[in-house]
């Protein structure tokens, strides 16, 4: 059980324990398990690293990012051309993404991915290896999966797969598999654990949608 000063100082050792973040002025408040972040970063990679930092604290239940996207005088240069040739040299050097099946868009430094890979690890890795690039504003990573086998997804396999995992209490959790989409249901204790259960999920053979409905419950003190 913590109370809202104890969750805000806990995600903010959190965002100053990350070495990307240690200087960076994020403002953290906490009301019931919400976190809002608010501040100034010079890069986009900085704003994922901080909500991704707050999001794995225990106790947080959901992330309102308001943290300000504002490049130095270096980067204001770089046109959409130039971040579209590094984001396509970035995906063509990522030996986990098939780069012959994706489109990219960038307009203003917002890069959009679309097309259809396999897995969605390698949706993961396509946005990954883009994010951190000079100049991007943001990453809407709107590739589809559809995966390569034919079979359903068994529902047990993935129902396995969350109970060898150590660091989540499958116990709660109830997964439904039809056809090639699994959805996930009941409670857990962090996001992060809601984050990686999906994750393993994901990792179904077969599987093209996971439906997250995990929810996040989390005893807080009435107490400030």
């Amino acid at each position: 059980m913590k109370t809202n000063s104890e969750l805000q100082k806990d995600v903010q050792d959190a965002i100053k324990w990350e070495p990307l973040l240690n200087a960076a002025e994020i403002g953290v408040t906490a009301k019931d398990g919400i976190i809002t972040l608010t501040g100034v970063v010079n890069s986009f990679a900085k704003k994922s690293e901080a909500e991704s930092a707050a999001k794995n604290v225990a106790g947080v239940k959901a992330v309102v990012e308001k943290i300000e996207l504002k490049f130095g005088t270096d980067w204001t240069k770089k046109d959409d051309n130039e971040i579209a040739t590094e984001v396509l040299n970035a995906i063509k050097w990522n030996w986990e993404v098939p780069n012959d099946k994706l489109k990219v868009k960038v307009e203003k430094g917002w890069i959009t991915l679309e097309g259809e890979l396999s897995w969605n690890f390698q949706k993961e890795a396509a946005k990954n290896a883009v994010k951190n690039l000079l100049g991007v504003t943001g990453v809407s990573n709107n590739i589809t999966i559809k995966a390569e086998s034919h079979d359903a997804v068994e529902e047990k396999a993935v129902e396995d797969a969350l109970a060898r995992n150590w660091s989540i209490n499958d116990r709660n959790i109830h997964v439904k598999a039809d056809g090639k989409k699994v959805t996930l249901t009941g409670t857990v204790s962090s996001w992060y654990q809601k984050d990686e259960a999906g994750r393993i999920a994901w990792n179904a053979p077969g599987v093209w949608t996971v439906d997250n409905k995990l929810e996040v419950e989390y005893e807080y003190s009435l107490i400030d």
